[in-house]
């Protein structure tokens, strides 16, 4: 294996050995003139599939510029196996949203459209392009599958009962929590969860509403728990419910 190189970029193409790869117009404009790479620099990239790559700069024009692949530096890592559904927020808080759920390794993005849901349309385009700056940045290597919005009822409908859903639920009393008569506390409620696929639930800015509540709490597969006794954006709750998960029963135990 190769040492690592600093700089990163995803590139939507197959990659081999030695296999030359022509770069976009935005991406050779990014290399060679806002990074200033010269002739003959090393970049590491990925395309989500085949690992990591040493890929040399050869420039074919003034705008312009190839990447010859020399060798692999690290093989294809598996995708952890945790999802996301959410809310969707106004444009900068969703860039952050996803950014930050990427960096802790969800492996699909599902937008939910609630009752109390002010942004219906979604720019899946960007949120992609969120995702891949995400991966660029923090040696991810992995992109996550980012679904098209779906409404809750028929997303809870056909929902595979296998995966639970970890519903983080305004409603609970964190003071004295019971997750309708189950262990106090969302670190003991997920513990209960280890060793199964998960997908993690956060609401819109005005929280759920009580039918909706109800119709999540009636769901065998759902796991309602509590973040705890303060009232968080949606942004700041993914971010804590994801390192929660992540915590007790992901990938950093």
């Amino acid at each position: 294996m190769q040492q690592k190189v600093s700089q990163r970029l995803y590139i939507d193409q197959p990659m081999s050995e030695g296999a030359f790869i022509e770069l976009s117009r935005e991406q050779a404009n990014y290399l060679l003139n806002v990074l200033r790479l010269p002739e003959g620099a090393a970049v590491a990239v990925f395309n989500g599939v085949e690992g990591e790559w040493r890929g040399v700069v050869h420039k074919t024009g003034k705008r312009a510029a190839q990447l010859e692949l020399e060798a692999l530096i690290q093989p294809q890592t598996i995708a952890t196996d945790l999802h996301y559904l959410f809310a969707p927020l106004k444009r900068a808080r969703l860039d952050y949203m996803v950014q930050k759920a990427v960096e802790l390794g969800v492996s699909r993005l599902t937008p939910v459209i609630t009752q109390h849901t002010n942004v219906e349309r979604v720019n899946l385009e960007r949120m992609k392009a969120n995702a891949i700056e995400a991966a660029e940045q923090c040696e991810i290597l992995t992109l996550p599958e980012i679904d098209e919005p779906v409404k809750l009822e028929p997303l809870l409908t056909g929902w595979e009962a296998e995966r639970r859903i970890v519903f983080c639920d305004e409603g609970i009393d964190f003071n004295n929590e019971s997750g309708a008569g189950e262990q106090k506390g969302p670190l003991a409620a997920l513990e209960q969860l280890k060793g199964q696929k998960i997908a993690v639930l956060i609401g819109p800015e005005g929280g759920f509403s009580s039918s909706e509540r109800d119709l999540l709490l009636s769901q065998s597969f759902v796991k309602a728990i509590s973040l705890g006794p303060r009232i968080m954006r949606a942004d700041t709750a993914a971010v804590a419910a994801l390192s929660l998960v992540n915590a007790v029963i992901g990938d950093w135990r």
